[in-house]
């Protein structure tokens, strides 16, 4: 079955391109459309036809969708779980637990629909009143990346639907299943034609043509921050609005106090679990001088226990990294750390399976210092680098010193250094004996400095980036 494109509310015919399982590469998951520039216009123009009579839609209609789709995602957990780890190479529970994730963001945001309000306020000026309301911000340009494939479409689609806003979206190449899976379950569910285009495709082709149109009032992407860089110059050319969601260089800080089993299990899951290819995953494990030692042990011995294998396998704790070019950028970053003196404690090693994937040993390295390239740079793989500091002051200088600002956590059983660091870790979401990824689906997800830019995401916080905001007086 070729799987199409989604333009105006019709199936359209694209050049057919396989989708490669990660964990087989002799398995193709399925064939998907590659949508032209042309059609990308299309959809932007379909997008922008659809706004006027969507954007003034009843609420009930768009919570009834939203729901729909929430229900059916959630009622085929099991197949939408194993479509994503086959083609993403998260393992099967972790691919049914993203889906249900999904299903909970659009359950959220159909309520959502039913809690939109305004303020009514006095003006300054005798006899007028003055009403605040939030209105659709207009056609939005969504572009997702391929380490969660349903749920960051999800977390965007769903407040950008319910706030009225019409919508083009084009997912990472990597990943076509997931999106067009969504766009399908939201098209039965009984979208108006145009509301959802779904373009697959190359960046450089159907992304580009998001980015020059100028009938395209807003741009949410999460992905690279070379990428990004160049999404919020092309928005700033137009005016319109952007949400940008791109790396991370997350610390996890242990101190001498920390429960050590809690310490190595936020460590283990925040660092090397989804392969470590999530933004928030824990790549700086900031260790003070008491600790040290048998954290690294708990550690590696933690690792050796842990099975690397295909992602719908039985018992597999680890899938494989997603492609050739990120183990190849994988395995640089090894090289790397090995050139600049970090000592690999365990780990960083090509392993065959039964099937032919792109298997890789989570990699830790000891004896690293912070201005190290495997310290500043984020690797996106199951690669972890451990900082020795003397002290908390220490800790926590290291864990700010970076030039990205996402997730921040810390293991301590002491009251006073965990309350000190949520206030001062310059992050935008901070965990104390939590992984430093892992987060709630209805409460805002973003960071700072160079991690994220424009408003968060998620929860009601999302209304922020999916609307604009009017007054109008009136006098009686």
């Amino acid at each position: 079955m070729l799987h199409q494109n989604l333009i105006d509310g019709e199936w359209v015919v694209g050049e057919a391109v396989p989708n490669i399982n990660p964990s087989d590469t002799n398995e193709v998951v399925g064939e998907y459309a590659l949508a032209s520039k042309a059609d990308a216009e299309t959809a932007i123009a379909a997008a922008k036809a659809a706004l006027p009579a969507w954007s003034r839609s009843g609420l009930l209609e768009r919570q009834g969708i939203l729901r729909k789709a929430a229900d059916e995602i959630l009622a085929r957990k099991e197949e939408l779980g194993t479509l994503l780890a086959r083609e993403e190479g998260k393992t099967l529970a972790e691919g049914i637990g993203e889906t249900v994730r999904a299903a909970q963001i659009f359950d959220f945001f159909a309520g959502e629909a039913l809690r939109l309000s305004g303020e009514t306020v006095p003006s300054v000026r005798p006899g007028i009143g003055v009403e605040m309301t939030r209105e659709a911000v207009g056609v939005v340009g969504i572009i997702t990346p391929w380490n969660f494939p349903i749920a960051i479409p999800a977390w965007k689609i769903a407040p950008a639907l319910c706030h009225g806003n019409t919508l083009v979206f084009k997912p990472a190449e990597l990943v076509p299943g997931c999106a067009w899976a969504i766009v399908d379950i939201l098209h039965r569910a009984g979208l108006p034609k145009g509301v959802l285009n779904l373009v697959m495709g190359k960046g450089s082709v159907v992304g580009q043509a998001i980015l020059d149109s100028r009938d395209v009032s807003a741009i949410t992407f999460t992905g690279s921050v070379s990428t990004g860089k160049r999404v919020a110059a092309a928005c700033a050319e137009h005016m319109r609005k952007v949400q940008l969601e791109m790396g991370g260089k997350n610390p996890l800080v242990v101190l001498d106090d920390a429960d050590l089993d809690i310490a190595v299990d936020c460590a283990v899951n925040g660092a090397f679990f989804a392969t470590g290819q999530r933004c928030t995953a824990s790549s700086r494990l900031v260790v003070t001088e008491g600790i040290h030692d048998r954290f690294v042990n708990a550690v590696t011995e933690k690792l050796k226990s842990l099975v690397i294998d295909n992602a719908l396998k039985q018992g597999t704790h680890i899938g494989p990294v997603v492609d050739q070019n990120q183990l190849d950028q994988d395995e640089k970053y090894l090289a790397v750390g090995r050139d600049e003196g970090a000592t690999l404690a365990f780990g960083g090693e090509r392993l065959n399976r039964e099937t032919p994937g792109f298997y890789l040993q989570p990699a830790l390295f000891t004896d690293t210092k912070p201005d190290m390239r495997i310290n500043r740079e984020e690797i996106f793989g199951p690669v972890a680098s451990v900082i020795r500091v003397k002290d908390y002051e220490e800790a926590i200088a290291v864990a700010n010193d970076t030039p990205f600002g996402l997730s921040s956590g810390i293991c301590t059983t002491s009251l006073k250094h965990a309350t000190h660091f949520k206030r001062n870790a310059e992050a935008g979401m901070v965990m104390v004996n939590l992984p430093t990824a892992g987060v709630d689906f209805h409460v805002p997800f973003g960071g700072r400095k160079g991690s994220s830019y424009g408003p968060r995401e998620q929860g009601r916080y999302a209304a922020e980036f999916y609307t604009t905001v009017k007054a109008a007086y009136t006098q009686a």
